[in-house]
């Protein structure tokens, strides 16, 4: 999940629903953060599909 300096954040609901496996708090965005910062939300959604160290040998999250 990424979130905007706008958003609430929401971890500790999220975390009580399912294991988050990936949480990022961006510099800035808000509401519609792909359209207002494509570069951060590529880069954001580059990094999740990355196989981790956890993830064995590249496996869904």
């Amino acid at each position: 999940m990424a979130l905007g300096v706008t958003d609430i954040t929401v971890r500790r609901f999220a975390e009580r629903e399912a294991p988050v496996t990936h949480w990022t708090e961006l510099p800035a965005g808000g509401n519609f953060l792909p359209a207002e910062q494509p570069e951060l939300f590529a880069d954001d959604v580059t990094a999740f599909s990355r196989p981790g160290p956890e993830s064995g040998s590249g496996g869904s999250r």
